[in-house]
């Protein structure tokens, strides 16, 4: 199969269309039913299985935790032949981020970028140096460096300040409207009344405006989106249509019930050619 169109990220070149990581660990921002059948489907072989079948859909790229789980992962695919290149995510629950971002680095990954609820809550409590200190290790590691988040005013902050980022993670909907701990530490947590449309134009206005590459995610509303394949494709083309096009999406997937691997490239082609 083709490659998915491409897009430049800092030295390197990645498919416009990522995989997500949260299904991967349970994070369905939906509902526990499904966060539960999300863990039991994606044992590390399993994972293994989707990542290789996403390198065949023309996929180079996807996003993930940097936990010990998902690094036993990476290491496992990798051994099975994967190629894609591997964007991590700084992991909250992790006591030393300083010490994770080391030790992520050690497994070659081609950026890293900090968690975005993290950076929210911290934009709150106006401990953004905090983040800044982490920024500059991952940048003085070498790695292509990000910076992730729900609300658009702190991914704004960080643009303002100019900041040592190569690109913006941006999460469609803001789910830090209200005070919340990460799933990571507390679990599944209704979220239904956070998935605001009106949402996506503020973060979508962002991604316009900031002249450095964005990977924005969420652009399903976790499963809000996919009701039809027609809701899926609109939800996609509604994203496309307002980011630049240097941008990329992120979508998580989980292909219990019908190849979504198939369909999201499907959908992503026809829509990059119409």
């Amino acid at each position: 199969m083709p490659l998915l169109p491409q897009v430049p990220l800092g030295p390197h070149t990645i498919s416009r269309l990522v995989i997500g990581g949260n299904p991967f660990k349970g994070f369905s921002h939906y509902t526990p039913r499904l966060d539960e059948d999300m863990r039991a489907y994606y044992t590390e072989p399993r994972m293994v299985e989707v990542l290789l079948r996403c390198e065949r859909e023309g996929m180079t790229t996807m996003v993930s935790r940097g936990d010990h789980h998902i690094m036993s992962m990476i290491r496992a695919y990798r051994e099975a032949g994967g190629t894609m290149q591997w964007i991590c995510q700084t992991a909250s629950e992790w006591e030393d981020v300083l010490e994770n971002i080391r030790v992520i680095a050690e497994l070659d990954p081609i950026a890293i970028y900090h968690h975005g609820s993290r950076t929210d809550s911290l934009f709150k409590a106006g401990k953004m140096d905090v983040v800044r200190e982490r920024i500059e290790l991952i940048k003085e590691l070498g790695l292509t460096t990000g910076v992730a988040g729900h609300l658009p005013e702190a991914l704004a902050w960080v643009a303002e300040q100019d900041w040592p980022v190569d690109f913006y993670m941006c999460s469609a909907y803001n789910l830090s409207k209200e005070d919340k701990t990460e799933p990571a530490v507390a679990g599944h947590r209704p979220e239904d009344h956070l998935f605001d449309d009106a949402d996506r134009d503020v973060m979508f206005e962002f991604v316009r405006r900031v002249d450095r590459p964005c990977l924005v995610f969420k652009v399903l509303a976790a499963n809000r989106k996919c009701g039809t394949q027609e809701d899926v494709r609109a939800a996609l083309r509604y994203a496309l249509d307002r980011i630049k096009p240097g941008d990329a999406v992120v979508v998580g997937m989980y292909p219990q019930r019908e190849d979504q691997v198939r369909l999201n490239a499907e959908h992503f082609r026809a829509l990059c050619e119409s």
